[in-house]
């Protein structure tokens, strides 16, 4: 199920302090998945994500699937606290509350769909920033960020990618279909 979330500009000052470096990502010690290529071409053949659609997955003890959603934050500037919080509802839409619990025994997993290459930019640190600050409040374990592009997809912090799937580009407005 894709949902529309609108995502307000904020001043740059702010919003810089809520973003992550690729650096800063990988000291974090964010676990590794086992399979990848696995959780990826799952939630991608659930989601079929178009460029600009976020999924986020949650993930039980086993790597097994326990709840998912997509949705489209839109094109706006790249605010941490405003991706979390847009986390924040969709995994509030999809699976309880784990704050009751001593330890989180499930993970949550960010595959962001976008256009360009498939390298660190910006938004990427936005989207860092908000899952893991989500996973907090959610009561869940931070697990991966990944990037899907046309080039393939990506899981910062562990450099392991792969060709396929990949992002199919959006259509130029001003072809005809």
């Amino acid at each position: 199920m894709t949902v529309a979330v609108s995502v307000p500009a904020t001043g740059t000052a702010s919003r810089l302090a809520r973003t992550m470096e690729p650096a800063e990502w990988a000291a974090a010690g964010i676990p590794l998945l086992r399979n990848p290529r696995e959780v990826i071409v799952g939630l991608y053949e659930r989601h079929r994500p178009a460029p600009l659609t976020a999924v986020v997955a949650v993930l039980g003890p086993e790597e097994r699937l326990v709840a998912s959603a997509s949705f489209r934050p839109g094109r706006l500037t790249s605010d941490g606290w405003q991706y979390r919080n847009a986390l924040l509802a969709q995994l509030r839409r999809v699976l309880p509350h784990d704050l009751r619990l001593r330890r989180p025994i499930r993970t949550a997993v960010l595959l962001y769909c976008r256009e360009g290459e498939d390298s660190w930019n910006e938004e990427d640190g936005a989207w860092m920033w908000g899952l893991r600050d989500a996973c907090t409040l959610h009561g869940l374990r931070c697990g991966p960020y990944i990037t899907l592009t046309p080039h393939g997809w990506r899981v910062f912090g562990e450099e392991r990618g792969g060709r396929r799937p990949a992002a199919v580009p959006l259509a130029d407005p001003g072809q005809a279909a």
